[in-house]
């Protein structure tokens, strides 16, 4: 039998490689992604902590 968590700490999002992004203006740019992403982390995480306030 495996113990899962049923509520695991939230893992932020991988960051861009510097080639990754081309510099040629895209509409969805990777940068754009990764920040949006990143600002999904941060709330989901800050919710987390509220459910485990001894989490360091």
């Amino acid at each position: 039998m495996i113990d899962r968590d049923p509520d695991p700490r939230p893992v932020p999002p991988e960051r861009p490689l510097p080639g990754d992004c081309c510099d040629s203006g895209c509409e969805c740019c990777v940068q754009d992604t990764y920040a949006e992403a990143l600002a999904d982390y941060q709330a989901r995480l800050a919710r987390w902590l509220e459910r485990h306030p001894d989490a360091a």
